[in-house]
């Protein structure tokens, strides 16, 4: 190979450990559990297995064999597959930085969930508090409390009052001022990014025994105590009971093949990073098996730790789970969640493992998030970069923060939840239809699986060749245009989005994307030659290095 000095793995635990710490994170607890029991319950693991086989698994493992055997990151790869798509790799760091600028601020909340449950009473527990309002009413007061139309829990008070303030907005057209209080969990939250990911991935590949391993720890405790309290049975029967119908409605399969997808998490440039550090001969193949079998599993295991808290929910309002479980998204966690843990016996212990749980869950993504540019850039500059990756590294950092702080305002939660509906969904499933399409129809199927055999021994069978050449592609495109065709409706507590915010919202996901026409077009310019001999040598520049190759 030609970089036979690159840093690799310290080992192979380290890998693997990195690369399921990024594929599981916040949305394997909160968005899984949601999305099955909303479209069947037990009958919608019929469609997420299938989305899985082939579409979500076969693109995961292309990825980690592209950046294996090229050992380069997401933007200078396509200088070997096809150069007129490098626009791919810069749309993919586009998308990295929009992530950073609202993920991490989720984190943020988290943290300040964490600092505020080290305490003898947790603060979401009662309605005595300075940001409680009349309406605040405890569902588990020892006293006979009548719940009305606009009774509120003190779990969804301090959450939205407290933690967010968001009642100090008026929506995306009056955002109000910063909150300080989020903007110092947030300068703490990059402090401890930056000192795990500044040296590479021999710092990183030690940090995730920690953040990889202790989720797995306290899902297991949550589980035994989730299981073992009054009600538990009647969360996992609304989980599970299977609503066959809805096997026939589009939407349901939609909602696993965008599941699958997000959650494996192909197209953000972390899987190429993450391998291109990996040995030449390493099993890639089995690595890919592994990771997304441990990723898939943990979904389905939290849907139980969730479920179980809110059938326990359930039967203490005496209401109907489909009551209790209306909440989704971060609410599900940080109001539903945090106010059943308020209502247990060592309410406080519990409440410190759940959030450290989730810190230690998004600290890993986010590693794997800022390592995907941090490989793409250094290896595409690494005239400029490569000796200076703390400078770098550092003001890659600072960006995220600066470009965050419009999500620390007072009305951050909405700018949150439209960066999370538009910023990624459809750039990202376009970035990864489009490297596909380029790997499988220009680069070439054969020419692929040749590389795959030079690496580990043997090569693809058909039923690989066959996701990646048609069934993968038209598993995106399937996804891409149900999203476009069905823009979100948005709405977050009791703001309804206006219509502008579609607009906005495209806009946003379309400037990502902007960089691939824009690159081949610049592509097609600064080439000698007439545009269909330069189209010619750019689309088949791989046949060149297929003549080099010895016999």
């Amino acid at each position: 190979m030609e970089l036979e000095d690159r840093e690799t793995w310290s080992k192979k635990i380290d890998f693997l450990l990195s690369v399921i710490g990024y594929a599981v994170d916040l949305g394997n607890v909160w968005r899984f559990p949601y999305i099955c029991y909303q479209n069947g319950g037990g009958a919608f693991l019929i469609p997420y297995t299938i989305m899985a086989i082939f579409g979500g698994i076969p693109l995961f493992y292309m990825e980690l064999a592209l950046g294996q055997y090229h050992r380069n990151g997401c933007i200078s790869i396509w200088r070997k597959i096809c150069p007129i798509f490098k626009g791919i790799g810069f749309a993919i760091c586009v998308i990295d930085l929009y992530v950073a600028s609202y993920y991490n601020t989720i984190m943020a909340w988290v943290f300040y969930y964490l600092v505020s449950s080290f305490t003898t009473e947790l603060p979401w527990t009662s309605c005595n508090n300075a940001w409680n309002t009349g309406n605040c009413t405890t569902y588990f007061s020892k006293d006979n409390v009548s719940w009305a139309l606009h009774s509120i829990s003190p779990a969804e008070e301090f959450y939205t009052r407290q933690v967010l303030q968001v009642h100090r907005s008026n929506g995306l057209d009056d955002l109000g001022g910063i909150s300080w209080q989020l903007t110092l969990c947030l300068l703490l939250i990059f402090i401890i990014v930056y000192f795990s990911i500044w040296k590479g991935v021999k710092t990183s590949g030690k940090v995730v025994w920690v953040t990889a391993t202790f989720p797995y720890v306290i899902l297991f405790i949550l589980l035994v105590r989730g299981a073992t309290l009054p009600g538990a049975w009647r969360g996992v029967l609304y989980y599970l009971k299977p609503e066959w119908q809805k096997l026939l409605a589009t939407e349901v399969w939609v909602d696993a093949a965008a599941q699958i997808f997000f959650s494996l998490g192909p197209g953000f440039g972390v899987l190429l990073a993450y391998a291109s550090y990996n040995k030449f001969h390493n099993n890639c193949y089995q690595d890919a098996l592994v990771t997304s079998t441990v990723n898939c599993l943990t979904s389905f295991v939290s849907g139980f730790v969730i479920f179980t808290v809110l059938g326990y929910m359930a039967e203490m309002r005496n209401e109907d789970v489909s009551e209790v479980a209306k909440d989704m998204g971060p609410s599900l966690l940080f109001i539903t969640y945090a106010e059943a843990i308020a209502n247990m016996p060592a309410s406080t212990f519990f409440a410190v493992i759940f959030f450290l749980m989730l810190l230690t869950l998004g600290l890993d993504s986010t590693f794997a998030g800022l390592e995907g540019v941090i490989t793409g850039v250094l290896d595409e500059f690494p005239h400029v970069w490569s000796k200076r990756r703390e400078f770098f590294v550092l003001s890659l950092i600072i960006i995220c923060f600066l470009g965050s702080l419009a999500t620390l305002t007072f009305g951050g939660a909405y700018v949150v939840k439209l960066f999370e509906e538009y910023a990624t969904g459809p750039a990202v499933l376009t970035v990864v239809f489009l490297e596909a399409v380029a790997v499988a129809w220009f680069y070439g199927i054969n020419q692929f699986c040749n590389d795959v055999k030079e690496m580990l021994g043997f090569a693809p069978g058909w039923y690989w060749r066959v996701c990646w050449v048609a069934i993968s592609p038209i598993f995106l495109l399937f996804v891409t245009c149900s999203f476009l065709s069905n823009p979100p409706e948005l709405r977050l507590f009791d703001y309804n989005y206006p219509y502008w915010t579609t607009v906005v919202g495209y806009c946003i996901g379309t400037s990502s994307i902007i960089c691939i026409p824009i690159y081949m077009v610049y592509r097609l310019i600064i080439t000698p030659g007439t545009l269909k001999e330069v189209s010619i040598a750019l689309l088949h520049v791989w046949a060149l290095g297929l003549l080099q190759k010895p016999l």
